[in-house]
């Protein structure tokens, strides 16, 4: 058994090594076509070091950072070929690849940023701390009250942009010694102003259910994926009526560490199937698309695990139910709008057609969701929370200008590299991502 897993192991280091260096050969020739952005022209970058299964992560700030782009210039830096060829194709603002270290000193030597944010929490975001004469801020993938969003990482960053006052009491709750009021910036969720997209049904008289979990986790602590224990039912139930239309949208992980999770993945997608083949007219959606917004603001009601998901419709103050964790493990901060929240447990998952319509015309439920959508989001009429990000992005640059006065001279001054030579594992079959 352990000569056959060796040689299993083997295989999928063969492979991954032929896909990666096809992958570079092709980003090679890519590469070659496009315009180096001039010298000096550069204020604000996007650091995005992992590879093509996070996408999500920066997905979900193109449209702002489209917006940002039309007062000062914005560049994406990749360090991943895989993810840098997706990229190309589909971000709205300029893909600079800089795969060895030595090239992004090159990069930070030549431009003049004045600020880099990060979606993400990768080790390979230490390589770009390293540079000093610049603002790093974290701007995260979504709001939420999972684990990730009280790491003591945020006290690596300069600043970070979070979303309201639900996010700085969490900090302070969690945190020593970090001042929320000095290091964290309010900016609502700018995302919101873009939740749009053309419909891939035609609208009716049936309610529309958007079911989004998580994926399953890969510690108990972060088990907050409801697929196989609770969307199987669920799904199937709203499936039965008539009257609903269905939407979901899994993670695009579920089922990467878990196989029980995997096929109930897969058996709501046949379910979906079926139901469309029956009455074509039901029109439900199984969505893996790359845009995400519509989903959230055309639902009438959405499901969702204890994720991002949650906030995102949150901002938009819309009815919404959360599955609760059946791993008793599972951290939940309930201090919060957790705590207030309208929960769907695993063994009512198959009623969940009353509990819907409960949570639609429900008055007490339409009161609370009001209260935690301004606590989480602050001012959510259209365009706010965008004004609030450009206001945030032009107050530090007026603070780089301001230190940058009392350092006249010495931005340029080249530092040695103490990860000169290290970070380079793009020969390395086994973190390929292609």
């Amino acid at each position: 058994m352990a000569i056959l897993t060796d040689l299993q192991s083997a295989r999928r280091i063969v492979r991954n090594l032929i896909r990666s260096r096809k992958t570079r050969r092709e980003l090679g020739r890519r590469l070659e076509t496009l315009p180096a952005p001039e010298n000096g022209s550069i204020r604000i970058a996007v650091y995005f070091a992992d590879t093509k299964v996070n996408l999500y992560q920066i997905r979900q700030w193109y449209a702002p950072l489209a917006e940002l782009d039309k007062s000062w210039p914005v560049t994406i830096i990749t360090r991943s070929p895989g993810a840098t060829l997706a990229m190309l194709d589909e971000s709205p603002v300029p893909v600079m690849y800089l795969r060895k270290v030595v090239d992004l000193e090159q990069f930070v030597t030549d431009q003049d940023l004045r600020i880099v944010f990060y979606v993400n929490q990768n080790t390979k975001n230490f390589q770009m701390f390293r540079y000093g004469r610049m603002w790093h801020v974290f701007v995260n993938h979504g709001e939420s009250d999972k684990m990730y969003m009280t790491t003591n990482q945020f006290k690596a960053y300069d600043y970070s942009f979070v979303a309201g006052e639900a996010a700085r009491d969490r900090l302070s709750r969690k945190l020593w010694d970090f001042d929320v009021d000095a290091r964290t910036m309010m900016i609502g969720r700018p995302q919101a102003d873009h939740f749009a997209g053309d419909l891939p049904y035609t609208p009716d008289d049936r309610t529309v259910v958007l079911y989004a979990p998580t994926w399953e986790g890969d510690r108990e602590a972060a088990a907050y994926g409801s697929v196989a224990t609770h969307g199987v039912a669920l799904v199937k139930a709203l499936l039965a009526t008539g009257k609903h239309r269905v939407i979901y949208r899994p993670h695009p992980r579920s089922g990467v560490v878990d196989d029980d999770y995997r096929r109930a993945n897969e058996t709501i997608i046949a379910a979906i199937a079926s139901a469309n083949a029956r009455d074509r007219s039901a029109q439900h959606i199984y969505d893996d698309g790359r845009d995400m917004g519509w989903q959230l603001a055309a639902a009438d009601v959405a499901i969702t695990d204890v994720s991002a998901m949650v906030y995102d419709r949150l901002a938009v103050g819309k009815p919404l139910l959360i599955a609760r964790p059946v791993n008793p493990a599972a951290e939940i901060d309930t201090a919060g709008y957790l705590g207030h929240a309208e929960w769907l447990d695993a063994a009512d998952a198959g009623d969940i057609v009353s509990l819907v319509e409960r949570v639609q015309h429900s008055p007490e439920a339409r009161e609370r969701l009001e209260f935690w959508v301004e606590r989480h989001f602050g001012d959510t009429r259209p365009g706010e929370a965008t004004r609030r990000f450009h206001e945030a992005v032009a107050g530090l640059i007026e603070n780089w200008d301001r230190h940058a006065k009392i350092h006249l001279g010495d931005r340029r001054v080249r530092e040695s590299d103490p990860f000169e030579g290290e970070g380079d594992d793009e020969d390395d079959p086994s973190t390929s991502d292609d």
